[in-house]
């Protein structure tokens, strides 16, 4: 009989032992629940990273078997399904879980954004050397502790500062674990991920057509799509649509332009087009999100 997959969110994930939340996309905690991952395949709906401290689990990714030791960083991008999770008794690991969204907020003017994505599909489980261990585990704490402080009143910002000089600090493990991969080994599918990701960081607010995009590659649109799913789970649409989204919600949040402004500085034809696209995505009209 075919086992179903199950999503997991967030929401789920702030429930799993003591566990530090914001509702804006962020959970820190030591424990992944057992009894919500043991009964068939889950879908992760945010991104995972976790430092293994003690102990051991196997699990599986896309139906990878993997296997994560004391030491080891672990990666689960967005969209991947987990199986088979059996964690050893005495297993801890320090888990830092993201929302797409979330990770975008605060990495979006980091050149090559995608960066950690790409390294986590290739690179699901990295062993850590002693400094890196104790790097990832001083910012693990810390965040925690500025989590915690509810009544300060830049947490968010700090949180979100934090975060970035964290994953900055782990570059330095994509740099040494990159350059010991040979480049001719790479995946075709991961090369274009790449191009298209850096692509459309530079065009995002100007063009959204996946057909200009893939005819900037010199590939067809279906090659396009069909690489971009196979290493994301995200077509390209959706990655338009999340780069899009985040710059609109920024710009009503953070700047004082009309409506009016930012669906022209946005390339969209006019505001009736970009109030249905936001609402349609978001659930709400942008004046109602400027209010919220």
């Amino acid at each position: 009989m075919r086992i179903s997959t199950r999503n997991i969110y967030l929401d789920d994930a702030r429930k799993w032992g003591d566990a530090e939340y914001m509702t804006n996309g962020l959970v820190l905690t030591d424990s992944m629940a057992h009894s919500l991952l043991m009964h068939g395949p889950v879908r992760m709906n945010f991104i995972v990273m976790g430092l293994c401290k003690r102990g051991e689990a196997n699990y599986s990714v896309d139906t990878r078997q993997l296997k994560v030791t004391a030491g080891d960083l672990m990666f689960i991008s967005e969209g991947h399904i987990l199986d088979a999770y059996e964690p050893s008794p005495n297993y801890e690991c320090l888990y830092i879980m993201v929302s797409t969204e979330f990770y975008h907020s605060f990495v979006m003017n980091v050149k090559n954004v995608s960066s950690l994505l790409l390294f986590s599909m290739n690179n699901p489980v990295v062993p850590l050397k002693p400094r890196e261990i104790q790097v990832y585990t001083n910012y693990y704490l810390t965040i925690r502790r500025k989590m915690a402080d509810i009544r300060h009143h830049f947490r968010t910002n700090l949180v979100k500062a934090l975060l970035l000089a964290m994953f900055y600090d782990m570059s330095n493990v994509i740099w040494r674990v990159g350059r010991n991969e040979s480049n001719s080994t790479r995946k075709r599918a991961d090369a274009l991920f790449t191009e298209f990701i850096g692509l459309l960081e530079e065009n995002y607010r100007k063009e959204r057509r996946v057909s200009w995009y893939a005819e900037q590659m010199g590939i067809t649109p279906k090659y396009l799509s069909e690489m971009v799913k196979e290493v994301s789970k995200r077509t390209p649409n959706e990655w338009i649509d999340s780069y899009i989204l985040l710059e609109i919600r920024v710009m009503l949040k953070n700047t004082t332009k009309s409506i009016r402004d930012i669906a022209i500085a946005l390339n969209f034809p006019n505001q009736s087009f970009f109030g249905k696209f936001f609402k349609e995505h978001m659930g709400m009209s942008p004046t109602e999100y400027r209010k919220s």
